[in-house]
């Protein structure tokens, strides 16, 4: 029988305390990365596959386990895997925190397993529930929409892996690793689309292998990096030890709480394939690219936060943790309001310059994908919220909260559909704008009810110089807004036809310019206003206990 490495060797190196900023600058740095891949790739796709038929079923056998995906790895399993982790290295021994990472990654594996075994082999009954118009209409659309769930399905089990393992390594600081470990996903599917799509009758089958081979590498890319801190896990099936149990119970409520906007759009991606052909496409691509600012930095910052609120929760230190959530919240309001507004205004031309391409992706793609990508636009600052918002209660392992909240917001986003979509796919046949409009308002309410209920349980109290931080953000805004009116103009880049005759090269280098410009007297403004470097370093990471 093999013995546990002694707590001497197990102990993993300490790193320097850079702070928060420092921190998130790092995710951020890597996550970049990742989306503008996550650009080239779709760049690719509108080149391979654009809006035809076989491209909505793609990203609907895509965004299936996709969904799944941010419920276990990134949504639900992180909010409750981590916290009680945190919890385990300040109060436990190395090897019991040891023993808890063994527990989980076996409990969790074996019911991925049984469910990625369910789902390939009922894949009919599944393309049915979330492409319900084809089943009823489209025999094409839907016998290929279970053929390549079968083939995208199993990602679900590498990746949720891939998630334990990136939660283990943030909990250690190790960010860089788990937010370089998604440029791996754009790489294969990159692959996919140039190397192998040839070699297939519908290139977009390649695309769906390229997303099963990339579940694989990104899970055993990271196990190095766990060896290396001695925490590689050797899985054991345990239902019955308290910290799975705990985890498990965290995790149920935690679905809801922290993927409720992946629900809505999960729900928008069904309600649009009873819409126009190109509908769950031109939904996918103004996605993408709303998710820019949210993935890159919102998600970074929750990343870096949520094991320093779950280390201040359990040392009691309240005040700690109100000012790790103070300086979330700015953060996230100094890149979503500009982001937000840039994209309202430039959505057209930046759509025509990545996506435009002939008789593959159209001018008339590019104008519908615009009119959602509005809309989405309208709810990003709440999006960004909602992510800092909701580990202010998950790192508290208080699930509960959220969940009521997540089911009102959910609710709510349902009705707004009806209210919204139907009107305008009637009147005007963009019912997908109603889809993303319904998305965007149902992300405020949720947003709005977290924050009051952060304030009503006394968990978060804003700090001084608000009123300030927020005239001197709205001023840089609005000079902002000004300058890219401007320098768009010099361009003709709001102008669509004439926008829409120039090159890409062209296109690219003008954008490039208007958004540097914009950027530029953004951060003049609040550099005028006041507002330093220091004032955004925000306070110092909550360190652990040595074991």
């Amino acid at each position: 029988m093999t013995q546990e490495p002694s707590q001497k060797q197990q102990q993993p190196t300490k790193k320097a305390d850079g702070g928060l900023l420092r921190s998130s600058g790092v995710v951020s740095f890597f996550t970049m990365l990742s989306r503008f891949m996550g650009l080239a790739r779709d760049i690719i796709f509108a080149r391979v596959i654009g809006a035809e038929a076989l491209a909505d079923v793609f990203f609907v056998a895509f965004k299936i386990p996709n969904f799944f995906r941010r419920l276990f790895a990134e949504g639900a399993f992180a909010q409750a895997f981590v916290p009680v982790l945190g919890e385990y290295r300040e109060k436990s021994s190395q090897a019991a925190l040891k023993e808890l990472t063994n527990r989980v990654f076996g409990t969790l594996g074996l019911s991925l397993l049984l469910l990625t075994m369910v789902v390939v082999l009922a894949a009919p009954a599944f393309a049915a529930l979330f492409a319900p118009k084809w089943y009823l209409n489209d025999p094409f659309k839907f016998n290929a929409t279970a053929e390549m769930l079968r083939i995208t399905f199993p990602y679900l089990l590498f990746i949720s892996m891939t998630g334990v393992a990136g939660g283990i390594l943030n909990s250690y600081d190790r960010f860089a690793v788990p937010a370089f470990t998604p440029l791996l996903l754009n790489i294969s599917m990159i692959f996919a689309a140039l190397i192998a799509a040839p070699w297939f009758d519908q290139p977009t089958y390649a695309l769906a292998w390229g997303v099963f081979a990339a579940g694989i590498i990104q899970f055993v890319f990271q196990l190095p990096f766990l060896a290396r801190i001695h925490m590689l896990p050797v899985p054991v099936v345990d239902w019955r030890h308290p910290g799975v149990r705990k985890i498990l119970a965290l995790m149920g409520p935690a679905i809801f709480g922290v993927s409720v906007s992946q629900i809505n759009l999960l729900l928008d991606t069904m309600l649009a394939t009873f819409l126009p052909t190109g509908s769950v496409s031109w939904l996918y691509y103004s996605d993408r690219l709303s998710e820019l600012p949210l993935g890159v930095f919102a998600v970074a910052i929750a990343t870096v936060i949520l094991p320093n609120l779950s280390r201040h929760h359990s040392a009691s230190s309240t005040e700690a943790y109100s000012q790790t959530l103070d300086w979330a919240l700015r953060m996230v309001l100094l890149i979503a309001v500009p982001a937000a507004a840039a994209l309202m205004l430039l959505a057209e031309p930046i759509l025509a310059t990545l996506f435009l391409y002939g008789d593959v992706m159209t001018a008339r793609d590019i104008s519908m994908a615009t009119y959602s990508l509005r809309a989405y636009s309208l709810g990003l600052i709440a999006f960004m919220l909602i992510k800092v918002l909701a580990p202010g209660f998950f790192a508290r392992q208080d699930m509960r909260t959220p969940v009521r909240i997540g089911v009102i917001a959910m609710v709510a986003n349902m009705f707004l559909n009806l209210l919204f979509v139907l009107p305008l796919h009637h009147y005007w046949q963009v019912g997908h704008v109603g889809l993303a409009l319904a998305t965007s308002v149902s992300a405020f309410l949720n947003a709005g009810l977290l924050f009051y209920a952060l304030r009503k349980k006394a968990i978060y109290a804003p700090s001084g110089s608000w009123l300030r931080f927020m005239v001197g953000l709205l001023l840089a805004v609005v000079a902002m807004l000004v300058v890219l009116m401007l320098t768009a103009a010099q361009f003709d880049a709001l102008n669509v036809s004439v926008w829409q005759q120039q090159s890409w090269w062209q296109r690219s280098m003008a954008i490039g310019v208007i958004c540097g410009a914009g950027f530029g007297a953004y951060l003049a403004i609040l550099w005028l206003s006041g507002m330093r470097l220091s004032d955004l370093r925000g306070p110092a990471k909550a360190t652990s206990r040595d074991h």
